[in-house]
């Protein structure tokens, strides 16, 4: 099977997810987390692990975009330190994309009195409707978080556990903190781990170093 083929096997099961989370999960878990976890502040931190993110990549891009014009060859390092970054920095255009067609509101109300579930018993899409009181769908943490793990699990496969625990600890800070519904997550996930993904297919087919160091995804 190629990687095509994996795509969009994971594609169509990402997707039943978000629909069965949608039409079951989402709800009853955002009450149970309004009501049982919004005080525990571990979830916010959470939150915070892919903040740094942005600027890293930011950095990363013009050090070695520099050392680019210098005419020397990247490494492996480098390379996959510019596919990281390129990816956080796509994903984030893509969200704020899928942001706009979804229109999704918030579980809770946190930004400009935006109308959500908890205070105000919203649920669902408003697409094309903008703004940041509809841009739950899909959890750009996620998003970044994914986007960047995606690449290094590829690449450096030996450290996948902690790729796993970093993702794992995001996802459930976004749920736990009342960010995001969990179909947010589940979607921003796969967004976030496509766009890595074919980060890594495309600099492979322009003919460049294989950087893959053990078993596909």
């Amino acid at each position: 099977m190629n990687w095509l083929h994996k795509w969009t096997v994971a594609f169509l099961v990402t997707s039943l997810m978000a629909v069965v989370s949608i039409a079951w999960f989402d709800k009853p878990i955002a009450y149970f987390v309004h009501d049982e976890f919004r005080r525990y502040k571990i979830f916010d931190r959470l939150t915070q692990i892919p903040e740094p993110f942005a600027l890293l990549a930011i950095l990363t891009l013009l050090v070695l975009g520099l050392r680019g014009l210098t005419g020397r060859s990247l490494s492996k390092s480098y390379a996959i330190a510019v596919l990281c970054s390129l990816s956080l920095i796509v994903g984030d255009a893509v969200k704020n994309q899928l942001k706009f067609v979804f229109g999704r509101t918030w579980p809770e109300t946190w930004i400009q009195g935006n109308p959500s579930l908890i205070r105000d018993g919203v649920y669902g899409f408003n697409p094309f409707h903008g703004g940041v009181a509809f841009a739950s769908f899909p959890s750009g943490h996620a998003i970044a978080t994914f986007a960047v793990m995606s690449v290094l699990w590829i690449c450096y496969p030996r450290f996948r556990w902690l790729y796993t625990a970093c993702a794992a600890a995001v996802a459930i800070g976004l749920v736990g903190a009342s960010y995001h519904f969990l179909s947010d997550v589940i979607a921003g996930g796969f967004v976030g781990a496509s766009v890595g993904w074919m980060a890594i297919a495309l600099w492979e087919s322009g003919g460049h170093p294989r950087l893959l160091s053990g078993p596909t995804i």
